[in-house]
């Protein structure tokens, strides 16, 4: 009779393994993308100002109130240079006001801010 003898383990050797790319992706935002969000935050404060302002006229708010008064002394400048475009800058009813130039505020201040996206536009980085 033959005695089978044990085989020994043969010691595990370690499956090949693809090479690891080193490449490193980009994931921060470009110059023209940060400057873009920039002016974006910016004009929003601007937008919102005016919309508290309208919002506040409507409401006959008092102006005694300090909120009220740093809301509407703030969004004044920005209101300012559209002043005097239509024959009445804004209409009464009781305490109430409707605030025209702060509309035509508004409108002006999203045009500039596309405008001003626009050219920023024009120096972002397109993938190939």
């Amino acid at each position: 009779m033959t005695t089978v003898q044990p085989i020994a383990p043969r010691p595990a050797t370690p499956a090949p393994t693809p090479e690891l790319s080193t490449s490193v992706a980009r994931t921060d935002p470009g110059a023209a993308e940060f400057g873009r969000r920039v002016v974006i935050f910016l004009f929003a404060i601007v937008q919102g100002l005016i919309v508290l302002r309208l919002v506040f006229l409507l409401l006959a708010a008092r102006e005694a109130n300090g909120l009220v008064s740093a809301v509407l002394n703030a969004s004044q400048v920005f209101v300012a240079p559209f002043e005097g475009l239509f024959h009445t800058n804004a209409l009464q009813a009781g305490g109430s006001i409707f605030d025209i130039a702060a509309i035509a505020a508004l409108i002006g201040w999203t045009i500039v801010e596309a405008i001003v996206l626009s050219a920023i536009g024009i120096f972002r980085r397109r993938a190939a």
